[in-house]
């Protein structure tokens, strides 16, 4: 079987590289057709890379652009004028979403090719998971999500990052063929070497330190905690925000030890051994299923304080891996800190975040599309 992946950005390339490489696996021949630009960097990408195929696009500067929107509707028109033109040699075209005009396009292909099987990976929706408020309702951001919602219905196969977004578009994939496929990492075995400390809590802030974390009520979460003991707070990751979280939780009277961005695993394992919870909150207006940060939690074994609604909240409350805060704190829970906690957040990681269980999930869906 000869596979297309078609996506747009060097941050999701882990799930392409995790795709391509469960299609080669099976003896498949999967190409991946990708933009040359780096979005995070905002710099121009020169490195080949083996399978790739990157498609010249205009840089930005701004994440919210007009320049940003002619740059993915040009990387989605020269990456369709290419799959028609090779179409007798592709039997499935895995493409993710966004950018939204991949689907308009992509549609088209399908309805001039019956026989090309065609799968929309959401990873991300556009405009609902950005934080602009009530401008999402207006135009052009609902001409943007029309582009997607409109054209949905003519795949194959919808494949969604998380729940939440099944949930979100419910209405526009009724009597459609889905399935979730979370974001996998290799199972590596580790020995944990646990080093909490009795006389405080000890507490992670794992990530980027962006605007959409809800620093507010990271504050507010040290202070509750300081009303059972003192509170030490590990930031790893760097940010925007970086300056603006520091000071704000040193002003409650608790340690920050900030350690910057940190690549060892060994490092990132010993700091995380050392820590009672994990942090992963973010704004009430962010949309999103499940975090990288809560992966990094659960691969080590860290039990989490969550405040995002959705997947991470339904895994926390079925799985007993953590602590879901909305807005108030029940230090009756906090102080029943116990060893299954961890167990069950590295016992969920292994179930359904390893690589074995995305290929397990992803065969799956090949089997029902039928190709």
């Amino acid at each position: 079987m000869n596979i297309c992946i078609v996506n747009c950005f060097d941050t999701y390339e882990h799930r392409v590289d995790l795709l391509r490489d469960a299609f080669t696996s099976q003896g498949h021949k999967a190409i991946v057709l990708a933009s040359d630009y780096k979005h995070i960097d905002k710099k121009r990408r020169t490195e080949k890379k083996n399978g790739y195929i990157f498609f010249h696009v205009e840089a930005y500067n701004k994440n919210l652009s007009v320049q940003r929107m002619k740059s993915h509707s040009h990387f989605s028109r020269d990456v369709t004028n290419y799959i028609e033109r090779n179409i007798e040699k592709i039997d499935l075209i895995w493409a993710l979403i966004p950018p939204n005009s991949l689907v308009r396009d992509l549609s088209r292909i399908k309805r001039n090719n019956p026989k090309v099987k065609l799968i929309f990976d959401l990873i991300d929706l556009w405009p609902e998971t950005m934080p602009i408020g009530k401008a999402k309702s207006f135009f052009p951001f609902t001409y943007w999500r029309d582009l997607r919602n409109k054209y949905l219905k003519v795949a194959d196969y919808i494949v969604t990052e998380c729940n939440l977004y099944r949930k979100k578009l419910k209405s526009f994939l009724n009597g459609m063929k889905v399935e979730t496929l979370y974001l996998a990492r290799p199972y590596i075995e580790y020995v944990p070497n646990l080093h909490m400390p009795d006389d405080k809590i000890s507490l992670c802030y794992l990530g980027s330190i962006n605007n959409i974390i809800d620093i507010d009520t990271i504050v507010d979460i040290v202070e509750q905690c300081q009303k059972n003991k003192p509170v030490e707070l590990h930031i790893i990751g760097d940010g925007e925000n970086r300056d603006s979280l520091i000071t704000k939780v040193k002003a409650t009277g608790a340690e920050v030890i900030y350690h910057g961005k940190i690549y060892s695993r060994e490092e990132k394992q010993y700091i995380l051994d050392g820590c009672h919870y994990g942090l992963n909150i973010m704004k009430d207006s962010v949309c999103v299923g499940l975090t990288m940060k809560s992966m990094d939690y659960f691969e080590f074994g860290l039990p989490i304080i969550n405040n995002i609604h959705g997947d991470t909240w339904d895994i926390i409350k079925r799985n007993k891996c953590g602590i879901n805060y909305d807005n108030h704190f029940f230090l009756e829970e906090l102080s029943a800190y116990n060893g299954e906690r961890r167990n069950n957040a590295r016992k969920f990681f292994k179930i359904l975040l390893t690589t074995d269980a995305f290929n397990r999930k992803l065969f799956k869906i090949i089997k029902i599309v039928n190709i």
